[in-house]
């Protein structure tokens, strides 16, 4: 359940509802809105008694929640979760572009990638140091050197950076380079991984696995979440179906669908949904129609000669081209941030 608080409730009044919540043994999480906090009761709220909790100073009323996942709901709270990150922000009326390659490779590549996402309009670089690859013997990334040419390409332009992290023992490494800490979709439901990221206080980006259902990216994201940090951008990136055209189908769906269980801000990445560089535009444009809050891409100075998944990276000038569809779109739709 969640105690909703007046507006005009004091820190005295929301710290004692707080108090009475943890002395039963349930755990209390506060969300502070534009105009009203409210407190999310997680545990066995049969041992507090509704009634008492009422009559007390500042608590306008209490409403149950009836999810499985409640922190993460649009029940807990109705406001769209807005997060800033350099000059973008994710969430809300706005729409932010996250673009850069696959895997880091030279400091050559990442840093004219940076330079091209800066001067086509993205607002945050993407870049792979840790790759998690279905062979073994695959590309497996540069590890700590890519976070130092990530650092470069982040110095030269001005952009934060977004990058994977596999392994609870890498997240200070890689922290120390990104803005944004991403899990994969290999590791959604990661619990230790999901739990020590959110522990950072780092803005994390959570993607769907491509066998999970929504409720399922909303449990993982309560792990996030249940650790004070609000700051989760999720992300559709796809799912496995009986179509072997495409690398995976993509859910347009789930963003209209996520928006209105979730108050958390959702992008896309149409680069793993589809693995097929001419489909990169058609669905960034539809991700931007069905009220999504950003996309993610992948581009390359020569995709011919990428080391990691060059057949669904754009080039420089196809991101030109896409960013010049993108902005009187999204300026047509109201969209901040273009």
């Amino acid at each position: 359940m969640m105690v909703v608080m007046k507006n005009t409730a004091t820190e005295d009044q929301i710290k004692h509802v707080i108090e009475k919540i943890e002395e039963v043994g349930a755990k209390a999480h506060l969300s502070k809105g534009k105009y009203k906090s409210v407190i999310g009761v997680i545990g066995d709220t049969q041992q507090i008694d509704r009634e008492v909790l009422e009559g007390f100073l500042g608590v306008e009323n209490i409403v149950p929640i009836s999810k499985p996942y409640k922190l993460v709901s649009s029940e807990f709270k109705a406001e769209p979760t807005e997060i800033k990150i350099g000059d973008a922000i994710l969430g809300g009326n706005h729409f932010a572009v996250i673009a850069g390659p696959c895997s880091v490779e030279t400091e050559e590549q990442v840093v004219a990638a940076a330079k091209a996402v800066k001067e086509a309009g993205g607002q945050i670089l993407r870049g792979g140091a840790y790759k998690p690859r279905t062979s073994p013997y695959s590309f497996q990334g540069l590890g700590v050197e890519g976070l130092k040419l990530l650092d470069i390409a982040s110095k030269e332009t001005g952009l934060p950076v977004v990058t994977e992290v596999l392994d609870p023992r890498d997240i200070e490494v890689v922290a120390s380079s990104a803005a944004i800490l991403q899990i994969g979709a290999r590791n959604m439901q990661n619990f230790t991984l999901l739990t020590e990221a959110g522990a950072t206080q780092k803005p994390i980006l959570l993607k769907k696995s491509f066998s999970a259902t929504i409720e399922e990216l909303f449990m993982a994201a309560e792990y996030i979440v249940k650790t004070g940090n609000e700051k989760v951008i999720l992300c559709e990136r796809g799912i496995r179906t009986f179509e072997p055209y495409t690398r995976n189908t993509l859910d347009i769906s789930a963003v209209p669908l996520i928006k209105t269980l979730s108050h958390l801000p959702i992008i896309v990445d149409p680069s793993h949904a589809t693995g097929k560089r001419e489909l990169i535009e058609p669905l960034s444009l539809a991700t931007l129609a069905a009220g999504g809050h950003g996309v993610m891409i992948e581009v390359h100075p020569a995709p011919e000669e990428a080391l990691c998944d060059g057949s669904q990276s754009i080039t420089i000038t196809q991101l030109k081209e896409l960013m010049e569809k993108i902005k009187p779109l999204a300026k047509f739709l109201g969209k901040q941030g273009y």
